[in-house]
């Protein structure tokens, strides 16, 4: 079971609508289609379309009818918050990974969450300097592969940054103040 908090904020309550890659069939410009895992929504095959680097919009006047009601109809998705916390949960006990969970389960914001090199994530968005629980590990485990995976949550009096092993590895959680 899943908690409600006061204001109405639950996993349940935020999750989000299914979102999809925009695409053109080849020969036919102007009409976007909601790619799927083998082609369009709407039946086209994979090999006869391109990939927008955009989503699919379905209220826009250019998008296929048929893509629009099957977007529409597809499986609503986990929020951030969700999907973070479902990585967080695997990261070693202690007082700052149980105060992530909980703020995320009170719909803390997740300010930011991206993949990319290690050293430039660390540089430039980890604030290593500014942590107070975690620091160490967090500082080693960016300094230990090429690519990681970055998120940042803000709550209260704290800062959390969880990084992400992009090789599955467990997530180490650290924070500092805001």
């Amino acid at each position: 079971m899943i908690p409600v908090t006061d204001d109405g904020w639950s996993f349940a309550t935020a999750r989000e609508p299914a979102r999809f890659a925009a695409c053109e069939v080849h020969g036919a410009p102007g009409v976007d289609h909601a790619a799927g895992p083998r082609g369009t929504l709407c039946g086209i095959a994979a090999r006869h379309t391109t990939t927008r680097l955009h989503l699919f919009e379905p209220g826009a006047l250019q998008s296929c009818l048929r893509c629009r009601t099957r977007a529409a109809a597809a499986p609503s998705e986990p929020c951030a918050q969700e999907r973070l916390h479902r990585r967080v949960r695997d990261a070693a006990e202690g007082a700052a990974r149980d105060d992530l969970l909980a703020a995320l389960l009170r719909g803390a914001e997740v300010g930011l969450w991206v993949n990319g090199p290690s050293g430039g994530l660390a540089e430039h968005y980890a604030g290593l300097d500014a942590l107070t629980d975690g620091a160490g590990p967090a500082a080693a485990a960016f300094g230990s592969a090429a690519s990681i995976g970055l998120a940042r949550v803000e709550d209260g009096p704290w800062r959390f940054v969880v990084v992400l092993p992009e090789d599955g590895g467990r997530p180490l959680v650290a924070r500092g103040p805001r």
